[in-house]
């Protein structure tokens, strides 16, 4: 088509903007506004789970994986903050190139449009993809986490990347940087050649059209931050553009302060110092070994649910040990959990902060590997993992592991990967028998670290086959990964045996934290509060004692562990403060457990009795079950109660939460 030469053609293709600078700006803002809200979209409407997954599980009843509209009217409500964002954002850039018309501003303007762009377009990938694998909305906290510790966490990204979405990442990049310039000069072939700036069309100056862009795009931006919440289940977080709320949270006051307000106990509570184990007439020098189970959830081992058969071996050694019922992991993260475990304390409550734990001398002489080496124990801690995972080396050793063994120092010629970062868990059997045969005649400590359940649930099958628990190909390889890991658990046991240790050690197995797959929304494990992420198996197996077995209802959380050692073996504690009675002696009666996510402002809960509370941080409304009557948590009772009752228990999660965080606030190197 020919160029047309009179004003008012020139006048239509040229307000604010020539037609070059019209094609540049909208050849990227139109796919970035497409591509943006055809992400949401596929989050807004995607398919609930499958129904099997609770019957595979043992649930009575699930909830969707992702938030589901009513109708078309209702999925575009949910899409509102998105399209205030995109509308603002394109006012914002006519904007600045209309009042930016050339010099050296010019291009530091066309310098950032490019910029900008291309990294609200990744963090808005990112955010996908992070919600599409745990349910949980990208925050700028996780978002930081991951860009720290790319080094360690590379492997569990790639996990998640596969190679069509790295192409697209590729490709929405190059085109970024080179489609505007590319569409500009087609436009420029097409135009006449003496087409210059825009004219000014109307009565009104060019100053007052760009300020009326600005406060347009101001306006947008504005109508961004107030999401439309009226879908059930649907949180403000997910409502809200993605690249909005790493923003808005990267600003946020921590709500938890002002929720503060009017707790009347707010003590600084400092890392307990100075315990000692101190013998007794009862003391015996038994040997303790720690197995700790990861991503095992309760109700995926036989033992809590015997329609499940993955674990038999677990089932029957748990007919000849202490069983608790209702134990419970305080984070659902594995650092957090060993730090409970070993040292009986509040471990860091979120996992940026857990990177505290490797700073030497963090925990002085309180956790159990210190306890016992000042009792003439050796200590040893074994892992089916790669060492560098989350800084896992420097962490143990802080806790006061002496011997430290990973894939590293394993051979691993013949064993399948369980995951992206460990292989199968009878790796560590070698290690394990070479350590054993050296120390028989002294009291150890030994712990061992699983990977099998761990996610991207490889479930190797060539050793031991797979069975078909359920047609859901993720649930399937979730629940073959944990009956390889009672593969290993009970070569382990035989171990002990043949080398003679058995009858005189205590084994006590636990899960570092459990597994979800979307029953609340919430998949693996960072953020999942609700039972199938912290609800975790615990057995206490001592040769010497429960031969007829035992059961123990609880609830308990990790932090018993530590007293309960010293009882087993006869110990008493002194010094320090650890809070916590062992499980051989009666529970306290109306004691609070409390839980927290990984994420900073993700979730915490409290238990009491049968009532569990979960507060949200105002991301969507409180909640409150009755687990007696309703443990698949489904009935919200929160709304039946009275607003004094549930603030009572929002101030108590958030007086322990400022406390725990006081703990570690002025730990030494940080």
């Amino acid at each position: 088509m020919p160029p047309e030469n009179n004003t008012s053609a020139r006048l239509r293709y040229d307000f604010l903007l020539t037609g070059h600078d019209w094609a540049y700006l909208l050849s990227l803002l139109i796919p970035f506004v497409v591509y943006d809200l055809a992400l949401k979209s596929l989050l807004i409407f995607s398919r609930p789970m499958d129904p099997e997954i609770g019957e595979a599980l043992g649930l009575m009843q699930i909830r969707m994986s992702a938030p589901k509209p009513t109708g078309v009217g209702e999925g575009l409500a949910l899409m509102q903050s998105d399209l205030f964002f995109n509308l603002g954002y394109v006012l914002l850039w006519i904007g600045l190139f209309a009042a930016v018309r050339k010099g050296v501003f010019r291009w530091i303007i066309l310098g950032l449009f490019h910029l900008v762009t291309i990294c609200i377009l990744l963090i808005t990938t990112i955010a996908y993809q992070y919600f599409k694998s745990t349910g949980s909305t990208l925050d700028s906290e996780t978002l930081m986490l991951g860009l720290t510790t790319f080094d360690e966490l590379g492997s569990l990204i790639a996990s998640e990347v596969n190679a069509g979405v790295l192409a697209l990442v590729v490709a929405m990049v190059v085109y970024s940087l080179l489609g505007p310039s590319l569409a500009a000069s087609l436009v420029r072939r097409w135009r006449s050649p003496n087409a210059n700036y825009s004219k000014d069309v109307g009565r009104w100056p060019r100053s007052l059209q760009v300020s009326a862009l600005g406060l347009a795009a101001v306006a947008c931006f504005w109508l961004s931050l107030q999401p439309h919440v009226g879908t059930p289940g649907v949180s403000k977080s997910f409502a809200r553009d993605a690249f909005v709320n790493v923003m808005l949270t990267s600003v946020e006051v921590a709500q938890g302060e002002e929720l503060s307000q009017g707790v009347t106990d707010l003590r600084v509570e400092p890392i307990p110092s100075a315990a000692r184990f101190v013998s007794t007439p009862s003391t015996k020098r038994r040997n303790v070994v720690l197995i700790f189970l990861e991503s095992t959830r309760a109700a995926a081992t036989t033992p809590y649910n015997k329609a499940l058969p993955t674990t038999p071996f677990l089932d029957e050694l748990a007919k000849r040990s202490l069983l608790v019922a209702n134990a419970y992991a305080i984070v659902p993260h594995t650092n957090n959990a060993l730090t409970a475990i070993n040292c009986g304390i509040y471990p860091p409550l979120q996992a940026s902060r857990i990177r505290v734990l490797a700073i030497p001398e963090t925990l002085p002489d309180i956790c159990l590997p210190h306890l016992l080496k000042e009792q003439g124990y050796r200590t040893a801690y074994f892992m089916s993992q790669l060492k560098d995972f989350e800084n896992s080396q420097q962490i143990v050793q802080n806790l006061g592991y002496e011997d430290f063994h990973s894939l590293e120092d394993m051979n691993t010629a013949g064993f399948e990967p369980t995951n992206y970062f460990g292989v199968e868990d009878e790796v560590m059997l070698e290690p394990s028998r070479a350590w054993l045969e050296q120390r028989r005649d002294e009291p150890f400590l030994a712990a061992y670290l699983t990977s099998a359940p761990h996610h991207d649930y490889l479930a190797p099958q060539k050793r031991y086959g797979r069975m078909a628990f359920t047609d859901n190909d993720e649930i399937n390889r979730y629940l073959n990964s944990v009956r390889n890991q009672d593969f290993f658990l009970k070569h382990l046991f035989d171990q002990y045996r043949q080398l003679g240790l058995y009858e005189d050690t205590i084994f006590i197995l636990l899960g570092d934290h459990g597994q979800a797959f979307g029953e609340h929304g919430r998949s693996v494990h960072g953020d999942a509060i609700y039972e199938e992420g912290v609800r975790i198996p615990l057995l206490i197996h001592d040769p010497q004692r429960f031969k007829a077995g035992a059961r123990l209802e609880g609830p308990v959380d990790q932090l018993d562990i530590l007293p309960t050692v010293a009882d087993l073996l006869g110990y008493k504690i002194e010094g320090g403060r650890y809070g916590r009675s062992s499980l051989l002696q009666p529970l306290p009666k109306n004691r609070t457990l409390m839980f927290s996510c990984s994420s900073d402002q993700g979730c915490m809960a409290s238990l009491k009795g049968n009532e569990k509370y979960i507060y949200h941080f105002d991301d969507r409304p409180d909640e409150l079950f009755d687990l007696a009557s309703d443990p698949a948590e489904q009935i919200n009772l929160a709304p039946e109660r009275s607003l004094d009752e549930m603030k009572r228990r929002r101030s108590e999660l958030v007086d322990w939460r400022a406390k725990v965080h006081s703990m570690y606030d002025e730990v030494p190197g940080e």
